[in-house]
């Protein structure tokens, strides 16, 4: 009879035991990091715009950690670093992030934060981490937020089923930005010597200008017209692929391997993210003249999830961008560049910085990459994007890698195209033009910075100098169009052959 009676009451303890455990996980749940039932407890970043290094696959897009559905998540290539980031749409207060993981979870890490995308500040670092649900204190003001992930925890990638911020929603009337506490990854970080790093050929500021070392001071832009405003002014520098489909970028994210969307890289065979122009000398180069060991770069096209790169000789004009072509100077040594917005919805925009727009077989000046081309073997998609040319004779970059250097203005006179009082040197005009071999089927072709208009390119001048100026002064100022295959180019309207020799120095 007792055995009897104790066996219902030990059923009630288990079952009270379950009831409280049950209590105590409601509890916790409906307090703790996953709770959203409560407004002022709704993360900031739920819904935020999100960009990530890479993914595993368009099944683990970067928005699913921030979708609020403990269902999806976001997944990286199977590779170091990588990184993930929201945009809270404008500089808040914040007070917590609280990463929920996947088994992928990453053992080395870093929660940086950032109030324009540009100067970024490390928040909080670990090379113990455990993975599960992690409650971070990341306080101050921040517009991004990105989880930086050096090391993993296996041989998968960084996977995240939720990365949510905390904060007030606002940002307090006397807030101040804290300084970063390093380098921020738009400007180069500053070499012992006190030279700009990531050039070794000028000193910063400390806000992302760097100063030439040399620079060009009293100068006035030409209005003055030239005798041949018509015909050529220009030289080509024709180099193919030299790396591919690496996450570096060493102008927006000097030191941070993986930072960046993917690019595909010519020129120089060295350039990585930590590229200076010292390091940039002891390279090689894949352009047909051996004395250009500059660094092009690009967003890298896909086709799917297959990227797709240029083949062979890619055509790199050096032009004339102002109507007196005998005002250009060669690129200072260390001079870098992004030309282009990775960010650009604008595609009208876009269209007025190309020749032709995007190009494929009979089709031209399309704003986007066309939904169909010809299937003709021989077709592929074109682009030909123009650099601004009028540099402000002073800076080898600037905080936006755009702002030293700028489009030339038309003066709706005689003088046509000239440069602007505030940027008055005049330089060689950069126009990539590039070919991908793709056709047909174009719906899911796509770059990794987006869709068509966000296509941009990068340049860091490492020139052989006096290579440089004699192609310079012997095919631009000259009024001559050059290329580098032992002849001109020319067509009828040249007045005389000009041949060059393999190095591109002039005969």
């Amino acid at each position: 009879m007792t055995s009897l009676r104790r066996a219902p009451r030990s059923r009630l303890f288990v079952l009270a035991g379950i009831a409280v455990a049950l209590a105590g996980f409601l509890g916790w749940f409906a307090t703790g990091p996953l709770h959203l039932a409560s407004a002022g407890d709704t993360p900031l970043s739920q819904g935020k715009p999100a960009t990530a290094s890479s993914l595993e696959g368009q099944g683990y897009p970067a928005k699913a950690a921030f979708d609020g559905d403990p269902k999806t998540r976001w997944s990286s290539a199977f590779s170091d670093p990588q990184w993930i980031q929201v945009d809270l749409g404008a500089p808040v207060a914040i007070g917590k992030v609280v990463l929920t993981w996947e088994r992928a979870y990453a053992t080395a890490f870093e929660v940086q934060v950032s109030v324009d995308g540009a100067g970024w500040r490390t928040a909080y670092t670990t090379t113990t981490g455990t993975g599960g649900v992690q409650s971070l204190a990341v306080s101050g003001l921040a517009r991004y937020v990105r989880m930086f992930g050096t090391k993993r925890s296996s041989g998968y990638g960084f996977s995240l089923w939720e990365f949510q911020v905390y904060g007030s929603g606002s940002a307090p009337a006397t807030a101040t930005v804290n300084p970063p506490t390093t380098a921020p990854p738009t400007s180069p970080p500053v070499s012992p010597g006190g030279n700009g790093g990531n050039g070794g050929t000028g000193g910063t500021g400390g806000t992302g200008w760097i100063d030439a070392p040399n620079p060009v001071t009293n100068v006035k832009a030409s209005h003055e017209v030239p005798p041949n405003k018509g015909g050529f002014h220009e030289f080509q520098a024709n180099c193919s692929v030299s790396r591919t489909n690496l996450g570096d970028d060493p102008i927006v994210f000097p030191g941070l391997p993986g930072a960046s969307h993917l690019h595909t890289f010519m020129g120089n065979t060295t350039t990585n993210a930590g590229t200076t122009i010292e390091s940039l000398a002891k390279g090689q180069t894949t352009c047909k003249a051996k004395g250009d060991l500059s660094a092009y770069w690009m967003p890298t096209l896909f086709n799917g999830d297959t990227p797709v790169n240029p083949e062979g000789l890619q055509v790199i004009y050096y032009k004339a961008g102002v109507t007196d072509y005998r005002s250009v100077r060669p690129f200072p040594k260390g001079l870098r560049f992004v030309v282009g917005n990775a960010k650009n919805t604008d595609a009208d925009k876009f269209l007025a910085a190309t020749e032709e727009g995007f190009e494929c077989g009979n089709s031209y000046k399309n704003k986007n990459i066309p939904l169909t081309c010809s299937s003709a073997r021989d077709v592929k998609l074109n682009i030909r994007y123009q650099a601004p040319s009028c540099w402000d004779g002073r800076h080898l970059d600037s905080p936006d890698h755009q702002s030293h250097i700028v489009y030339p203005v038309d003066s709706h006179t005689a003088s046509g195209w000239v440069c602007p009082d505030s940027h008055p040197v005049a330089v060689p005009k950069l126009e990539f033009k590039m070919a991908w071999p793709v056709n047909g089927d174009m719906s899911k072709v796509r770059f990794a910075s987006g869709a068509g208009p966000t296509f941009h390119y990068d340049f860091m001048n490492a020139w052989d100098e006096r290579t440089l100026a004699a192609m310079v002064d012997g095919c631009i100022v000259a009024a001559r169009q050059c290329d580098p295959r032992g002849h001109d180019g020319r067509d009828d309207q040249q007045p005389a052959p000009y041949v060059l020799n393999e190095n591109y120095l002039l005969p």
